[in-house]
C-alpha cells in the first residue's frame, strides 16, 4: 500500500477505490510510513509551531435531534445554558490576556441566536479585538446569514459534514437534515470567502471503509482550509449509547491521510482525541495535526457542553492550562504559536 501513499503525496488525490483500499489495507508499518510523511509535509509548510485557538462553547441549546449528540433536542437530562454577550466578551478578555489570537465561537443551533444577534455579537468581538481571527461554528444557516456574519468580521467557519454518504447521513440524523443541504452550506461558505472547515466522525455507527473513502473524495473536491476529525464517542443519553467508540488507531491514520491530501491545511488534534486517551492530542500532532483548541468557556458550564461522554475540559484541555499544554508540546519537539495562524491552503 505504500505505492498509494506515493501517489497521494505526488498527486494530492486518489479515486474512491484507492482510498478504500488504503484504509482497508492499513498496517502498523504503513501507519508509521504515513505519519513520517505527514510530519515532514506539515513541518515544510508550518514548521514546529502548533496554533492554539480559544474555544468558547456559548450555548448548548439546540433545535436539532442528531442521534449521536449529547445536546440533542430530545435529551431532557442536559442542564441547558446560554451565555450572554457580556459573558462571551469576558471569555475573549481572558483568552486575549493568555495570548490567544483566534476565538472559536461554537454552539448548538440555538433559535435565540438569530442572524441579527449573531451579527451584533461578531461586530462586538471584532470591534474589541480587531487583531484576532474569529471562527464561527453555529451550524446550518442561509447563504444570506453567512454573508452577514462575514461582512461583520467573521473570518472562518467550521461545519463538519460528518459523513459524505447520504444513506449513512440519514441513519445519524433526523429526517429534516440532509447531507445535500449541509454540503451546499459548505460550498456557500467557501464562495463567500471564509476560511472554511469541514470534518467527519471516525467510527460512527454503521460506518464502513467505503464511507470514509467518500469523505476523502468529498474533501479533495471541496479543498477546505481546515478539517477537524475525531473518534465517535457515545453519549449515555442518546440512541447510540451502547454503540462502540471509534478507535484511536483509525482516527490517527485518517489524520495522516488528510495531511498528505491537504499539505497546507489546518488540522486540529481534537478534544475527542484527548478524551479517549491522555496522550491523544500529542499523538494527533505526531500524525500531522497542527492546531489545538483549549477551552475558554466559563468553567462552571464546560461539563454541560457534553457532546459525548468523558469530554475533557480541564488540564491541558483548558485555556488556563496553557502551560501544561506548552510542556506537553515541548516534550514532542513542538512549541505553541499565539498569532492568528491563518491557513495556507488558500
Amino acid at each position: 500500500m505504500n505505492f498509494l501513499l506515493d501517489k497521494l503525496e505526488a498527486q494530492r488525490r486518489l479515486t474512491h477505490a484507492e482510498w478504500t483500499a488504503l484504509i482497508q489495507g492499513r498496517t502498523p508499518e504503513l501507519a508509521e510510513d504515513l505519519f513520517s510523511r505527514a510530519r515532514r509535509i506539515r513541518d515544510t509548510h508550518y514548521g514546529k509551531g502548533i496554533f492554539i485557538r480559544g474555544l468558547i462553547e456559548f450555548t448548548n441549546i439546540c433545535k436539532n435531534d442528531c442521534l449521536y449528540c449529547g445536546i440533542r433536542r430530545s435529551n431532557k437530562k442536559v442542564t441547558r445554558y446560554r451565555l450572554a454577550e457580556d459573558e462571551i466578551l469576558a471569555c475573549c478578555d481572558v483568552g486575549y490576556s493568555l495570548g490567544f489570537r483566534t476565538f472559536v465561537l461554537q454552539g448548538g443551533e440555538d433559535p435565540y441566536f438569530t442572524d441579527d444577534r449573531l451579527t451584533a455579537l461578531v461586530k462586538a468581538i471584532k470591534g474589541r479585538y480587531p487583531d484576532c481571527a474569529l471562527t464561527l461554528s453555529v451550524g446550518e444557516r442561509s447563504p444570506e446569514a453567512y454573508r452577514r456574519f462575514y461582512d461583520a468580521g467573521a473570518d472562518r467557519y467550521l461545519l463538519r459534514h460528518e459523513t459524505a454518504n447520504p444513506e449513512h447521513y440519514a441513519r445519524l440524523h433526523p429526517p429534516e437534515l440532509t447531507l445535500e443541504h449541509r454540503q451546499n452550506c459548505l460550498r456557500s461558505l467557501k464562495a463567500i470567502g471564509y476560511q472554511t472547515g469541514t470534518g467527519f466522525m471516525v467510527g460512527s455507527p454503521y460506518q464502513t471503509p467505503e464511507d470514509l473513502a467518500r469523505d476523502m473524495v468529498f474533501i479533495q473536491e471541496l479543498n477546505p482550509q481546515m478539517v477537524g476529525i475525531g473518534p465517535f464517542i457515545p453519549h449515555c443519553d442518546t440512541p447510540f449509547a451502547k454503540e462502540p467508540a471509534g478507535t484511536l488507531e483509525l482516527t490517527l491514520f485518517m489524520l495522516g491521510l488528510l495531511r498528505l491530501l491537504l499539505p497546507k491545511a489546518l488540522l486540529p488534534a481534537t478534544t475527542a482525541l484527548g478524551s479517549i486517551t491522555p496522550e491523544g492530542r500529542a499523538l494527533g500532532i505526531q500524525a500531522g495535526a497542527n492546531v489545538i483548541m483549549p477551552n475558554l468557556s466559563p468553567p462552571d458550564h464546560r461539563k454541560d457542553y457534553a457532546l459525548y461522554n468523558g469530554k475533557l475540559s480541564s488540564g491541558e484541555e483548558a485555556a488556563e492550562g496553557k502551560r501544561l499544554l506548552a510542556d506537553q508540546m515541548a516534550a514532542i519537539g513542538h512549541h505553541l504559536v499565539t498569532d492568528r495562524g491563518d491557513s495556507k491552503n488558500m
